[in-house]
């Protein structure tokens, strides 16, 4: 008879349960920390695993004991770690982030993204108008004769003067680079909202200057066939990494480590994403942007490219968190953390 029929709709005496299986836990955490094992040692270790996984689900279910559970996580981490460590790469992992785990990180991040687009776009168009307006606000970026090469030559160039392999490269390690600050400085808090202000207040001078001498067609037809989604890249990190800030402030029921780890485990996956986002802006700026085709083509084809990001978040990712998907790791994969109410 298996554990859970044996234990169903029955309360269970956690000391008399420690006595019974206490043998077969500690054959699993030696069999887990061996570095060769036979194949009959093998063959053990998974079914101590099995059987261990179903006393760890009856413990939790019928008589939740914080010690003894947190003791069985450990134990049966470490022993699944030492199973799946010659599975090898898995396509279905694999789809299981492009389809679960990543959409459903970025469709909980969609709000702290949403939230620094607007800021952005204020502090743009303050700078804009600053700069467009301000008799003197020009004279900060350098000699007229140096503005007027800017606004009729070295912007548009800006797009051109290298082979389109080279600059797609290259830009995508420049957003990158950006994404990463945002990422891996987000639990200050401070340097994610640096990096918005810093952007928003030069690509708003940038187009304070080219709208000021009748070049606002050029600007904009330059910059947002690849910008719609190249931007949102950018906004998405820094609202990952002011969500993971926020969970270091407001941890909730959960201790202040653990709403870290969690989050910042999100965040990675977050990440992960955004390499593959910026990858396709870059291919946008140097293949589509510089082109021949009409203005109304390219940003069209930015615009498509900013829908399909946000279709694909929001149509699979509220799937996923109904189904309790974080974008984090799986229980067993992340490993115990400390139980908590609520």
């Amino acid at each position: 008879m298996r554990a859970t029929e044996l234990w169903q709709g029955i309360a269970v005496d956690i000391d008399a349960f420690v006595w019974a299986h206490q043998q077969d836990w500690d054959r699993l955490t030696e069999l887990s920390r061996r570095r060769v094992l036979t194949g009959p040692e093998a063959d053990e270790l998974v079914r101590l695993y099995q059987r261990t996984a179903t006393h760890l689900s009856v413990i939790r279910s019928t008589a939740p004991d914080p010690a003894l559970i947190s003791d069985l996580s450990m134990r049966v981490a470490r022993a699944r770690g030492r199973i799946a460590s010659a599975g090898g790469f898995s396509w279905s992992t694999l789809l299981r982030f492009f389809v679960v785990s990543l959409p459903a990180a970025l469709y909980r991040s969609r709000y702290w993204a949403l939230g620094v687009t607007a800021a952005f776009l204020l502090i743009a168009l303050l700078s804009g108008w600053w700069v467009a307006t301000q008799p003197g606000a020009q004279a900060a970026f350098g000699a007229p004769g140096d503005i007027k090469m800017y606004v009729e030559e070295s912007f548009e160039a800006y797009y051109s003067n290298s082979p389109a392999p080279s600059f797609a490269a290259q830009v995508w390690t420049n957003n990158a680079w950006i994404a990463a600050q945002c990422v891996a400085f987000g639990v200050t808090g401070i340097w994610p909202a640096a990096v918005i202000l810093l952007n928003a207040i030069n690509a708003g001078a940038a187009g304070g200057i080219m709208v000021s001498h009748d070049a606002g067609g050029v600007f904009f037809g330059l910059i947002l066939p690849h910008g719609l989604l190249e931007l949102m890249a950018v906004f998405v990190a820094a609202g990952a990494g002011l969500q993971l800030f926020w969970a270091w402030i407001a941890p909730g029921p959960r201790t202040r480590s653990n709403a870290l780890a969690r989050e910042g485990r999100a965040l990675m996956t977050i990440a992960i994403g955004l390499v593959i986002v910026l990858g396709v802006s870059g291919i946008i700026e140097a293949f589509v942007t510089p082109s021949s085709l009409p203005t109304a083509i390219k940003i069209t084809i930015g615009a498509l490219a900013l829908a399909g990001y946000w279709f694909y978040v929001v149509f699979l990712g509220p799937r996923a968190v109904a189904e309790g998907e974080t974008g984090d790791l799986s229980e067993h994969e992340a490993g115990a953390s400390v139980l908590v109410s609520g």
